[in-house]
């Protein structure tokens, strides 16, 4: 059992800490240049941007796309990153959810027109579908 432990579990445990550190460090620099950008919108030519301690977690989650890459990597880069905002969606209300009922949720997209209980945006899905192939660029490299 100590074997298995030591040889099997360690290694796959060490490597998906890494991969969700270096997934929550990427999600928070891709967060701090979208909000950035969305400043000039607002004619600000600071380009403040902004994220939250909350998000390094939830952008770590992102770690869970290469065992799903994996499964899906025979399907077309369309199909896969589809399924990645599926699920990135899916994290975004259940986190979104929780950090809601406790007050500390860091996002509100209640004035978008096609938001999902204030947590989600639906527009954002091409977004996602990019952001999942990037993940999955990171996560699948050939070393």
């Amino acid at each position: 059992m100590y074997k298995f432990i030591k040889n099997t579990l360690f290694p796959l445990m060490a490597q998906f800490s890494k991969n969700f550190f270096v997934c929550g460090l990427t999600g928070w620099c891709i967060e701090i240049l979208f909000t950035s950008c969305k400043s000039l919108t607002k004619t600000n030519r600071k380009l403040l941007g902004q994220t939250s301690v909350w998000m390094f977690p939830i952008y770590g989650c992102a770690a869970c796309f290469k065992p799903m890459y994996r499964l899906i990597q025979k399907r077309s880069p369309l199909t896969r990153s589809f399924i990645y905002a599926c699920s990135i969606f899916t994290g975004e209300y259940i986190s979104g959810s929780i950090l809601k009922k406790h007050a500390c949720c860091p996002w509100d997209y209640s004035t978008a027109h096609s938001n999902i209980h204030g947590i989600i945006r639906l527009d954002y899905t091409p977004l996602w579908m990019l952001a999942g192939l990037l993940f999955e660029q990171i996560l699948c490299q050939k070393k």
